[in-house]
């Protein structure tokens, strides 16, 4: 070994001398072996020295843009990814994402974001603006998601207790799911978040019977209350808090508007009067009022029809007043049937005649108004078959049109069909109920 130079200095042959903090002065480690990785806690490594990649057991490193290169996530957990499915989402979608949550329509290409995750009353929020939002029902005509329902009725000559329940979500026919505690026809129904109503009717006699059954089960009804005045042919409608029970004949025609609420079981309340007596009518709400669409009229002695559309304020006790537009036949309207959408009110069928020439006149038309604009009335396409006497019920996109019957042929049906609300045109033929029938009553889950 040759002399080593003491010097202080880190060239060739010379002691390493530690500085004054007790250090190694900077030194070349090239050769050095055998240092545990862990111990080294600053400095850079040269990209060079690391084995990058994709493949197992390398090093990812991002590209030129600061992006990962194009690896699997297949194992990453806590991301949701986008659920697809050829239908809309509904209220009661609970997505296991919460809030932010996207749903993509492969029918439509309509795409929606969860913005409120209340499980049963979620809010998918549509950012293309197609079908419009999907919201849980908070005032105005309700509008269903699952099913609808057809209560009582006239089957086989004789007033039913049946209460039929056909899907939203597929087509097909009715099922016997429960009963209302008294059998009768022309009752009318209401719907809260879940339960369904009937109220009044004719059992043969005049009824003053409120009922209500449980959505889901298949629970009877039970009575849980009472109308002011015993009668039948109403029309109806509904808030969030309360059900609407308009006009009616006792036997004869009726200008009252009651309520009864959803949060207890007790009597309904008279709460205003309409501008016309009026029965054999059909209703709906927008948001903020409850509307009556034709009906039928007493001018002295007959009953006749009416193309008139009344309104009344839903958030205060008050009397109808006359909607500018009227509906579309240029006839006089009774026994029609009706829905509503969100935005729009919705008349199918009708027995038009003057107190002269009543069999003459059943029509298979639908009609649609404005709540927004107070405009005429359009018709917007046509039943499969021409009827009155009824039942109808709402979905999110879909009203829905059960039984009813024709005059000359006195023909009854067990139709049910369905027309888009998002799309005008003819009504199709998606079921039938358990029998043919007429004077049922509709609600909707």
């Amino acid at each position: 070994m040759g002399d080593v130079i003491i010097d202080g200095l880190t060239g060739a042959n010379r002691l390493v001398i530690l500085d004054a903090n007790g250090k190694i002065p900077a030194l070349d480690g090239s050769n050095v072996t055998l240092l545990a990785g862990a111990n080294f806690s600053t400095g850079t490594i040269p990209v060079a020295r690391i084995d990058t990649g994709t493949a197992a057991g390398k090093v990812v490193k991002l590209d030129g843009n600061a992006k990962l290169p194009a690896v699997s996530g297949a194992a990453l957990t806590g991301i949701t990814g986008a659920t697809k499915n050829a239908s809309n989402p509904v209220i009661a979608t609970n997505p296991s994402g919460g809030v932010g949550t996207e749903w993509q329509n492969t029918t439509t290409g309509e795409i929606f974001i969860c913005t409120d995750a209340t499980a049963g009353a979620n809010v998918w929020t549509s950012t293309g603006g197609r079908s419009g939002n999907i919201t849980p029902w908070s005032g105005g005509w309700t509008t269903g998601t699952q099913y609808g329902y057809a209560m009582g009725g006239y089957i086989s000559s004789a007033a039913s207790d049946i209460i039929q329940k056909y899907s939203f979500t597929s087509d097909g026919n009715s099922t016997d799911v429960a009963n209302i505690t008294v059998a009768r026809y022309r009752p009318s129904g209401c719907s809260s978040s879940t339960y369904g109503y009937a109220s009044g009717g004719n059992t043969g006699s005049m009824s003053n019977i409120i009922d209500k059954h449980q959505y889901g089960t298949s629970n009877n009804s039970t009575d849980v209350g009472d109308l002011t005045l015993a009668r039948n042919a109403t029309a109806s409608c509904e808030d969030s808090t309360h059900g609407y029970v308009m006009g009616g004949a006792n036997p004869t025609l009726q200008n009252i508007i009651e309520r009864y609420p959803f949060a207890s079981d007790t009597n309904a309340s008279d709460v205003g009067d309409m501008s016309q007596i009026i029965g054999y009518v059909c209703g709906s709400a927008s948001s903020t009022h409850g509307y009556t669409h034709g009906g039928g009229v007493t001018v002295s002695p007959a009953t006749y029809g009416t193309d008139k559309i009344y309104k009344f304020s839903l958030a205060s006790s008050a009397n109808s007043t006359l909607y500018s537009g009227v509906l579309t036949s240029g006839y006089s309207d009774t026994y029609n049937f009706g829905t509503g959408s969100r935005t729009y009110g919705y008349t199918y069928g009708r027995w038009t005649h003057d107190g002269s020439n009543p069999t003459s006149g059943f029509r298979d038309t639908i009609d649609k108004f404005s709540y927004a604009t107070e405009a005429n009335a359009t018709d917007v396409g046509n039943l499969v078959v021409a009827r009155a006497q009824g039942s109808a019920s709402s979905s999110t996109t879909h009203g829905y049109m059960c039984g009813g019957r024709n005059l000359p042929s006195n023909v009854l049906f067990n139709e049910i069909e369905k027309h888009s609300f998002t799309t005008d045109g003819n009504a199709t033929d998606v079921g039938d109920m358990l029998s043919v029938g007429q004077h049922f009553t509709g609600n909707q889950y």
